[in-house]
Protein backbone atom coordinates (compact mmCIF):
# COMPACT_ATOMS: atom_id res chain seq x y z
CA UNK A 1 0.00 0.00 0.00
CA UNK A 2 1.35 3.45 -0.91
CA UNK A 3 2.08 5.77 1.98
CA UNK A 4 0.07 9.00 2.30
CA UNK A 5 1.97 11.91 0.78
CA UNK A 6 1.78 13.79 4.09
CA UNK A 7 4.15 11.35 5.80
CA UNK A 8 7.83 12.28 6.14
CA UNK A 9 10.62 9.76 6.53
CA UNK A 10 12.66 9.96 9.73
CA UNK A 11 15.67 8.01 10.90
CA UNK A 12 15.75 6.80 14.50
CA UNK A 13 19.07 6.00 16.14
CA UNK A 14 18.23 3.40 18.79
CA UNK A 15 20.06 2.41 21.98
CA UNK A 16 21.50 -1.10 21.96
CA UNK A 17 19.88 -2.40 25.16
CA UNK A 18 16.47 -3.90 26.02
CA UNK A 19 16.13 -4.72 22.32
CA UNK A 20 12.71 -6.38 22.55
CA UNK A 21 11.26 -3.37 24.37
CA UNK A 22 12.17 -0.82 21.71
CA UNK A 23 9.49 -1.42 19.09
CA UNK A 24 6.54 -1.50 21.54
CA UNK A 25 7.80 1.72 23.15
CA UNK A 26 8.08 3.59 19.84
CA UNK A 27 4.71 2.27 18.61
CA UNK A 28 2.99 3.28 21.86
CA UNK A 29 4.47 6.79 21.83
CA UNK A 30 3.74 7.47 18.16
CA UNK A 31 0.15 6.38 18.82
CA UNK A 32 -0.02 8.51 21.97
CA UNK A 33 0.86 11.65 20.00
CA UNK A 34 -1.62 11.04 17.21
CA UNK A 35 0.49 9.24 14.65
CA UNK A 36 0.49 5.72 13.28
CA UNK A 37 3.59 3.56 13.37
CA UNK A 38 4.62 3.04 9.73
CA UNK A 39 8.04 1.50 9.19
CA UNK A 40 9.99 0.94 6.01
CA UNK A 41 10.98 -2.52 7.21
CA UNK A 42 8.93 -5.40 8.57
CA UNK A 43 11.37 -6.02 11.43
CA UNK A 44 14.45 -4.22 12.61
CA UNK A 45 16.02 -7.00 14.64
CA UNK A 46 19.03 -5.69 16.51
CA UNK A 47 19.85 -2.82 14.14
CA UNK A 48 20.23 0.63 15.75
CA UNK A 49 18.92 2.36 12.59
CA UNK A 50 15.18 2.50 12.01
CA UNK A 51 13.40 4.34 9.20
CA UNK A 52 9.92 5.56 10.21
CA UNK A 53 7.25 7.51 8.38
CA UNK A 54 5.70 10.08 10.75
CA UNK A 55 3.00 12.69 9.92
CA UNK A 56 4.80 15.71 11.37
CA UNK A 57 7.97 17.01 12.96
CA UNK A 58 5.92 17.91 16.04
CA UNK A 59 5.11 14.23 16.60
CA UNK A 60 8.78 13.38 16.07
CA UNK A 61 9.82 15.93 18.71
CA UNK A 62 7.14 14.74 21.16
CA UNK A 63 8.32 11.18 20.66
CA UNK A 64 11.86 12.15 21.65
CA UNK A 65 10.61 13.97 24.77
CA UNK A 66 9.49 10.57 26.07
CA UNK A 67 11.57 7.71 24.67
CA UNK A 68 14.44 6.15 26.61
CA UNK A 69 15.03 3.48 23.94
CA UNK A 70 16.00 5.94 21.18
CA UNK A 71 19.03 8.22 21.20
CA UNK A 72 18.20 10.66 18.38
CA UNK A 73 15.86 11.29 15.46
CA UNK A 74 16.70 12.82 12.06
CA UNK A 75 14.67 14.00 9.10
CA UNK A 76 15.98 11.57 6.50
CA UNK A 77 17.18 13.28 3.31
CA UNK A 78 19.05 10.39 1.73
CA UNK A 79 19.90 6.71 2.16
CA UNK A 80 22.01 4.21 0.23
CA UNK A 81 24.09 1.04 0.42
CA UNK A 82 27.13 2.98 -0.79
CA UNK A 83 28.28 6.60 -0.98
CA UNK A 84 27.30 6.69 -4.64
CA UNK A 85 23.76 5.51 -3.81
CA UNK A 86 23.55 8.02 -0.96
CA UNK A 87 24.53 10.90 -3.25
CA UNK A 88 22.00 9.77 -5.88
CA UNK A 89 19.31 9.61 -3.21
CA UNK A 90 20.18 13.13 -1.94
CA UNK A 91 19.98 14.57 -5.46
CA UNK A 92 16.43 13.22 -5.72
CA UNK A 93 15.33 14.75 -2.42
CA UNK A 94 13.00 17.76 -3.05
CA UNK A 95 15.03 20.98 -3.03
CA UNK A 96 12.10 22.92 -1.55
CA UNK A 97 12.36 20.76 1.59
CA UNK A 98 16.09 21.52 1.91
CA UNK A 99 16.07 25.27 1.25
CA UNK A 100 14.64 26.46 4.63
CA UNK A 101 17.70 24.99 6.38
CA UNK A 102 20.40 26.01 3.87
CA UNK A 103 19.81 29.75 3.52
CA UNK A 104 22.61 32.30 3.50
CA UNK A 105 21.57 33.87 6.84
CA UNK A 106 21.73 30.53 8.68
CA UNK A 107 24.55 28.56 10.33
CA UNK A 108 25.14 24.83 10.24
CA UNK A 109 27.54 21.97 10.83
CA UNK A 110 27.84 18.40 9.60
CA UNK A 111 28.71 15.56 11.98
CA UNK A 112 29.49 11.90 11.37
CA UNK A 113 28.23 8.98 13.45
CA UNK A 114 29.50 5.46 12.76
CA UNK A 115 28.21 2.27 14.32
CA UNK A 116 30.74 -0.53 14.95
CA UNK A 117 33.68 1.32 13.40
CA UNK A 118 35.89 4.33 14.15
CA UNK A 119 36.95 6.67 11.35
CA UNK A 120 40.04 8.84 11.21
CA UNK A 121 39.63 12.61 11.06
CA UNK A 122 40.81 12.57 7.46
CA UNK A 123 38.13 10.04 6.50
CA UNK A 124 35.47 12.18 8.17
CA UNK A 125 36.59 15.30 6.31
CA UNK A 126 36.56 13.44 2.98
CA UNK A 127 32.98 12.28 3.56
CA UNK A 128 31.84 15.82 4.40
CA UNK A 129 33.67 17.35 1.42
CA UNK A 130 31.94 14.86 -0.88
CA UNK A 131 28.62 16.58 -0.10
CA UNK A 132 29.63 19.84 -1.75
CA UNK A 133 26.92 19.32 -4.39
CA UNK A 134 24.26 20.11 -1.76
CA UNK A 135 23.06 23.76 -1.98
CA UNK A 136 24.49 24.95 1.37
CA UNK A 137 24.60 28.76 1.43
CA UNK A 138 24.92 29.39 5.17
CA UNK A 139 28.06 29.65 7.29
CA UNK A 140 29.68 26.79 9.15
CA UNK A 141 29.46 27.16 12.94
CA UNK A 142 30.89 24.25 14.93
CA UNK A 143 29.87 25.59 18.37
CA UNK A 144 26.27 26.85 18.17
CA UNK A 145 24.87 26.14 14.70
CA UNK A 146 21.20 26.69 13.92
CA UNK A 147 21.02 23.44 11.98
CA UNK A 148 22.93 20.19 12.47
CA UNK A 149 23.24 17.53 9.77
CA UNK A 150 24.49 13.98 10.21
CA UNK A 151 26.12 11.35 8.07
CA UNK A 152 25.40 7.98 9.76
CA UNK A 153 27.18 4.80 8.68
CA UNK A 154 26.19 1.29 9.69
CA UNK A 155 28.96 -1.34 9.76
CA UNK A 156 26.82 -4.19 11.10
CA UNK A 157 26.59 -5.85 14.49
CA UNK A 158 29.67 -8.10 14.56
CA UNK A 159 32.69 -6.34 16.14
CA UNK A 160 34.90 -9.23 15.08
CA UNK A 161 34.02 -8.88 11.39
CA UNK A 162 33.92 -5.19 10.58
CA UNK A 163 33.43 -4.72 6.83
CA UNK A 164 35.58 -2.38 4.79
CA UNK A 165 32.49 -0.55 3.53
CA UNK A 166 29.30 0.21 5.46
CA UNK A 167 26.10 -1.79 4.95
CA UNK A 168 24.02 1.39 4.92
CA UNK A 169 24.71 5.14 4.87
CA UNK A 170 22.19 7.80 5.90
CA UNK A 171 22.11 11.59 5.73
CA UNK A 172 19.61 13.70 7.62
CA UNK A 173 18.81 16.81 9.58
CA UNK A 174 19.01 16.35 13.34
CA UNK A 175 15.65 16.97 15.03
CA UNK A 176 16.02 16.02 18.71
CA UNK A 177 17.63 13.64 21.21
CA UNK A 178 15.79 11.13 23.38
CA UNK A 179 15.63 10.96 27.18
CA UNK A 180 18.53 8.62 27.86
CA UNK A 181 19.81 10.93 30.61
CA UNK A 182 16.78 9.97 32.74
CA UNK A 183 18.34 6.55 33.34
CA UNK A 184 21.21 8.21 35.20
CA UNK A 185 19.39 11.11 36.85
CA UNK A 186 16.71 8.76 38.27
CA UNK A 187 19.15 5.96 39.11
CA UNK A 188 18.08 3.79 42.04
CA UNK A 189 21.59 4.25 43.47
CA UNK A 190 20.79 7.92 44.08
CA UNK A 191 17.23 7.39 45.30
CA UNK A 192 16.24 8.28 48.83
CA UNK A 193 14.06 5.24 49.54
CA UNK A 194 14.69 1.83 47.96
CA UNK A 195 13.98 -1.83 48.66
CA UNK A 196 15.25 -5.23 47.57
CA UNK A 197 13.09 -5.17 44.44
CA UNK A 198 13.11 -1.48 43.46
CA UNK A 199 12.69 -1.30 39.68
CA UNK A 200 15.58 -0.15 37.48
CA UNK A 201 14.98 3.45 36.36
CA UNK A 202 15.28 2.73 32.64
CA UNK A 203 12.74 -0.11 32.78
CA UNK A 204 10.38 2.05 34.87
CA UNK A 205 10.28 4.68 32.12
CA UNK A 206 9.86 2.00 29.45
CA UNK A 207 6.87 0.61 31.36
CA UNK A 208 5.29 4.08 31.63
CA UNK A 209 5.77 4.55 27.88
CA UNK A 210 4.29 1.13 27.08
CA UNK A 211 1.34 2.19 29.23
CA UNK A 212 0.95 5.44 27.22
CA UNK A 213 0.99 7.44 30.46
CA UNK A 214 0.33 11.11 29.82
CA UNK A 215 -0.20 14.36 31.71
CA UNK A 216 -3.12 14.35 34.20
CA UNK A 217 -3.64 10.58 33.96
CA UNK A 218 -4.33 8.63 37.15
CA UNK A 219 -1.90 5.72 37.39
CA UNK A 220 -2.23 2.91 39.94
CA UNK A 221 0.22 0.25 41.18
CA UNK A 222 -1.44 -2.52 43.26
CA UNK A 223 1.96 -3.94 44.34
CA UNK A 224 3.60 -0.58 44.92
CA UNK A 225 6.57 -1.61 47.09
CA UNK A 226 8.93 1.37 47.34
CA UNK A 227 7.12 3.22 44.55
CA UNK A 228 9.71 3.15 41.78
CA UNK A 229 7.07 2.76 39.07
CA UNK A 230 5.10 5.71 40.43
CA UNK A 231 8.10 7.98 39.95
CA UNK A 232 8.34 7.33 36.21
CA UNK A 233 4.63 8.00 35.67
CA UNK A 234 4.75 11.15 37.82
CA UNK A 235 7.69 12.43 35.76
CA UNK A 236 5.42 12.34 32.71
CA UNK A 237 2.77 14.37 34.53
CA UNK A 238 0.44 11.64 35.83
CA UNK A 239 -1.11 11.56 39.30
CA UNK A 240 -0.02 8.38 41.05
CA UNK A 241 -1.29 6.09 43.79
CA UNK A 242 -0.85 2.52 44.93
CA UNK A 243 -1.39 -0.20 47.49
CA UNK A 244 0.75 -2.85 49.15
CA UNK A 245 0.03 -5.50 51.73
CA UNK A 246 3.29 -4.82 53.61
CA UNK A 247 2.69 -2.17 56.30
CA UNK A 248 6.41 -1.61 56.91
CA UNK A 249 7.18 -1.02 53.23
CA UNK A 250 4.32 1.44 52.77
CA UNK A 251 5.37 3.40 55.85
CA UNK A 252 9.14 3.07 55.35
CA UNK A 253 9.75 1.11 58.56
CA UNK A 254 12.09 -1.74 59.44
CA UNK A 255 15.50 -2.81 58.14
CA UNK A 256 17.17 -0.84 55.38
CA UNK A 257 18.13 -2.35 52.02
CA UNK A 258 21.25 -0.23 51.64
CA UNK A 259 24.68 -1.53 52.50
CA UNK A 260 26.08 -0.27 55.83
CA UNK A 261 22.65 1.01 56.94
CA UNK A 262 20.83 -1.01 59.60
CA UNK A 263 17.45 0.70 59.85
CA UNK A 264 15.45 2.98 57.61
CA UNK A 265 15.39 6.64 58.54
CA UNK A 266 12.21 8.46 59.62
CA UNK A 267 11.91 10.23 56.24
CA UNK A 268 12.43 7.18 54.02
CA UNK A 269 9.13 6.66 52.23
CA UNK A 270 7.46 6.87 48.82
CA UNK A 271 6.40 10.49 49.25
CA UNK A 272 10.02 11.43 50.00
CA UNK A 273 11.12 9.81 46.72
CA UNK A 274 8.68 11.93 44.74
CA UNK A 275 9.74 15.00 46.71
CA UNK A 276 13.38 14.25 45.81
CA UNK A 277 12.55 14.71 42.12
CA UNK A 278 10.17 17.63 42.57
CA UNK A 279 7.15 15.42 41.84
CA UNK A 280 5.34 15.49 45.19
CA UNK A 281 2.38 17.39 43.72
CA UNK A 282 1.61 14.30 41.60
CA UNK A 283 1.41 12.01 44.65
CA UNK A 284 -2.15 11.05 45.61
CA UNK A 285 -1.57 8.40 48.28
CA UNK A 286 -0.46 4.86 49.02
CA UNK A 287 -2.60 2.51 51.11
CA UNK A 288 -1.96 -0.68 53.04
CA UNK A 289 -4.33 -3.02 51.22
CA UNK A 290 -4.61 -6.47 49.67
CA UNK A 291 -4.59 -6.77 45.87
CA UNK A 292 -6.61 -9.99 46.08
CA UNK A 293 -9.61 -8.21 47.64
CA UNK A 294 -9.79 -4.71 46.09
CA UNK A 295 -11.88 -2.30 48.12
CA UNK A 296 -12.31 0.49 45.57
CA UNK A 297 -15.69 2.12 45.24
CA UNK A 298 -17.61 1.11 42.12
CA UNK A 299 -17.09 3.66 39.38
CA UNK A 300 -13.44 4.32 40.23
CA UNK A 301 -11.32 4.21 37.10
CA UNK A 302 -7.61 4.41 36.35
CA UNK A 303 -5.98 5.49 33.09
CA UNK A 304 -3.18 2.96 33.52
CA UNK A 305 -2.21 0.16 35.90
CA UNK A 306 1.55 -0.37 35.93
CA UNK A 307 2.97 -2.90 38.34
CA UNK A 308 5.58 -5.53 39.18
CA UNK A 309 3.91 -8.33 41.20
CA UNK A 310 6.08 -10.33 43.64
CA UNK A 311 7.38 -13.65 42.30
CA UNK A 312 8.16 -15.31 45.64
CA UNK A 313 11.94 -14.99 45.21
CA UNK A 314 13.10 -11.87 47.06
CA UNK A 315 9.61 -10.87 48.19
CA UNK A 316 6.94 -13.34 49.33
CA UNK A 317 3.52 -13.60 47.71
CA UNK A 318 0.92 -12.97 50.43
CA UNK A 319 -2.72 -12.11 50.76
CA UNK A 320 -5.18 -11.50 53.57
CA UNK A 321 -7.41 -14.36 54.60
CA UNK A 322 -10.26 -15.23 56.93
CA UNK A 323 -10.70 -17.38 60.00
CA UNK A 324 -12.14 -20.15 57.78
CA UNK A 325 -9.00 -20.30 55.63
CA UNK A 326 -6.58 -20.94 58.49
CA UNK A 327 -5.22 -24.50 58.04
CA UNK A 328 -6.25 -27.22 60.47
CA UNK A 329 -3.95 -27.58 63.45
CA UNK A 330 -3.00 -23.89 63.43
CA UNK A 331 -4.23 -21.84 66.35
CA UNK A 332 -7.11 -19.53 65.46
CA UNK A 333 -6.50 -15.80 65.52
CA UNK A 334 -8.52 -13.42 67.68
CA UNK A 335 -11.80 -12.39 66.05
CA UNK A 336 -10.50 -8.85 65.56
CA UNK A 337 -7.39 -10.01 63.68
CA UNK A 338 -7.19 -10.53 59.91
CA UNK A 339 -4.41 -12.99 58.91
CA UNK A 340 -2.04 -11.56 56.30
CA UNK A 341 0.39 -14.40 55.78
CA UNK A 342 -1.69 -16.83 53.75
CA UNK A 343 -0.20 -18.18 50.52
CA UNK A 344 -1.17 -16.32 47.35
CA UNK A 345 -0.74 -18.59 44.34
CA UNK A 346 0.83 -16.83 41.38
CA UNK A 347 -1.94 -18.15 39.12
CA UNK A 348 -4.53 -16.56 41.43
CA UNK A 349 -2.52 -13.33 41.60
CA UNK A 350 -2.49 -12.84 37.83
CA UNK A 351 -6.14 -13.88 37.55
CA UNK A 352 -7.06 -11.21 40.13
CA UNK A 353 -4.81 -8.61 38.48
CA UNK A 354 -6.39 -9.01 35.04
CA UNK A 355 -9.92 -9.06 36.46
CA UNK A 356 -9.18 -5.89 38.44
CA UNK A 357 -7.72 -4.18 35.37
CA UNK A 358 -10.69 -5.18 33.21
CA UNK A 359 -13.05 -3.64 35.75
CA UNK A 360 -11.12 -0.56 36.88
CA UNK A 361 -9.37 0.70 33.74
CA UNK A 362 -10.97 3.30 31.50
CA UNK A 363 -11.78 2.05 28.01
CA UNK A 364 -8.49 2.28 26.11
CA UNK A 365 -6.49 2.25 29.36
CA UNK A 366 -3.49 -0.05 29.62
CA UNK A 367 -2.24 -2.69 32.04
CA UNK A 368 1.54 -3.17 32.09
CA UNK A 369 3.00 -5.89 34.33
CA UNK A 370 5.85 -8.39 34.66
CA UNK A 371 5.22 -12.12 34.26
CA UNK A 372 7.97 -14.46 35.57
CA UNK A 373 8.53 -17.59 33.47
CA UNK A 374 10.54 -20.78 33.60
CA UNK A 375 12.12 -20.58 30.15
CA UNK A 376 12.25 -24.32 29.20
CA UNK A 377 8.47 -24.61 29.69
CA UNK A 378 7.33 -21.22 28.34
CA UNK A 379 4.93 -20.81 25.43
CA UNK A 380 2.98 -17.70 24.38
CA UNK A 381 -0.26 -19.53 25.25
CA UNK A 382 0.76 -19.33 28.93
CA UNK A 383 0.25 -15.56 29.07
CA UNK A 384 -2.93 -14.80 31.09
CA UNK A 385 -5.83 -13.36 29.10
CA UNK A 386 -9.19 -11.68 29.66
CA UNK A 387 -12.01 -11.03 27.17
CA UNK A 388 -12.00 -7.31 28.03
CA UNK A 389 -8.24 -6.93 27.46
CA UNK A 390 -6.24 -7.11 24.24
CA UNK A 391 -2.58 -8.13 24.25
CA UNK A 392 -0.44 -5.30 22.83
CA UNK A 393 3.10 -6.55 23.41
CA UNK A 394 5.09 -9.29 25.13
CA UNK A 395 8.81 -8.57 25.72
CA UNK A 396 11.37 -10.83 27.37
CA UNK A 397 14.10 -9.90 29.82
CA UNK A 398 16.49 -12.73 30.69
CA UNK A 399 17.07 -13.31 34.41
CA UNK A 400 19.21 -16.45 34.21
CA UNK A 401 19.90 -19.37 31.90
CA UNK A 402 16.56 -20.95 32.81
CA UNK A 403 14.33 -18.07 33.92
CA UNK A 404 13.16 -14.75 32.54
CA UNK A 405 10.39 -12.26 33.04
CA UNK A 406 8.13 -10.92 30.34
CA UNK A 407 6.77 -7.40 30.21
CA UNK A 408 3.11 -7.80 29.25
CA UNK A 409 1.14 -4.82 27.94
CA UNK A 410 -2.65 -5.10 27.52
CA UNK A 411 -5.30 -2.57 26.54
CA UNK A 412 -8.93 -2.49 27.66
CA UNK A 413 -11.10 -2.85 24.56
CA UNK A 414 -14.43 -3.88 26.06
CA UNK A 415 -16.53 -2.66 28.98
CA UNK A 416 -16.54 -4.88 32.06
CA UNK A 417 -19.98 -6.27 32.88
CA UNK A 418 -20.08 -8.81 35.70
CA UNK A 419 -17.24 -10.21 37.82
CA UNK A 420 -18.96 -13.57 38.38
CA UNK A 421 -19.56 -13.97 34.65
CA UNK A 422 -15.87 -13.57 33.85
CA UNK A 423 -14.77 -15.73 36.78
CA UNK A 424 -16.83 -18.60 35.36
CA UNK A 425 -15.56 -17.94 31.83
CA UNK A 426 -11.92 -17.91 32.89
CA UNK A 427 -12.04 -20.74 35.42
CA UNK A 428 -10.40 -23.20 33.01
CA UNK A 429 -7.99 -20.82 31.31
CA UNK A 430 -4.34 -21.84 31.04
CA UNK A 431 -2.12 -19.98 33.47
CA UNK A 432 1.61 -20.50 33.91
CA UNK A 433 1.47 -21.37 37.60
CA UNK A 434 -1.02 -23.67 39.26
CA UNK A 435 0.68 -24.09 42.62
CA UNK A 436 2.15 -21.75 45.20
CA UNK A 437 5.90 -21.13 44.77
CA UNK A 438 6.19 -23.31 41.65
CA UNK A 439 8.24 -20.58 39.98
CA UNK A 440 10.32 -20.20 43.15
CA UNK A 441 11.04 -23.93 43.24
CA UNK A 442 12.06 -24.01 39.59
CA UNK A 443 14.15 -20.87 40.02
CA UNK A 444 16.14 -22.31 42.92
CA UNK A 445 16.36 -25.77 41.36
CA UNK A 446 18.31 -24.17 38.54
CA UNK A 447 20.53 -22.32 41.01
CA UNK A 448 21.20 -25.56 42.92
CA UNK A 449 22.08 -27.44 39.72
CA UNK A 450 24.42 -24.66 38.62
CA UNK A 451 26.23 -24.60 41.98
CA UNK A 452 26.60 -28.40 41.92
CA UNK A 453 27.98 -28.25 38.37
CA UNK A 454 30.51 -25.57 39.35
CA UNK A 455 31.60 -27.56 42.42
CA UNK A 456 32.07 -30.69 40.31
CA UNK A 457 34.08 -28.73 37.76
CA UNK A 458 36.32 -27.31 40.50
CA UNK A 459 36.93 -30.77 41.94
CA UNK A 460 37.97 -32.09 38.54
Amino acid sequence: MALPCTLTRYLLLMAQEHLEFRSPEIKSLVSLFGGQFTSSQETYGKSPFWILSIPSEEIARNLMKRTVCAKSIFELWGHGKSREELHTSLKKYPVEKMVPYLQANSTYKIQIHTFNKTLTQEEKVNRIDALEFLPFEGKVDLKKPQHIFFILEDYGLDPNRIPERPHNIYFGRWIADGQRELIESYSVKKRHYIGNTSMDAGLSFIMANHGKVKENDIVFDPFVGTGGLLIASAHFGAYVCGTDIDYNTVHGLGKASRKNQKWRGPDENIRANLRQYGLEKHYLDVLVADASTPSWRKGTHFDAIITDPPYGIRESTRRTGSQKEIPKGVEKCPESHVPVSLSYHLSDMFFDLLTFAAEMLVLGGRLVYWLPVYTPEYTDEMVPWHPCLQLISNCEQKLSSHTSRRLITMEKVKQFENRDQYSHLLSDQTLPYHGHNSFREKYFSGVTKRIAKEEKSNQE
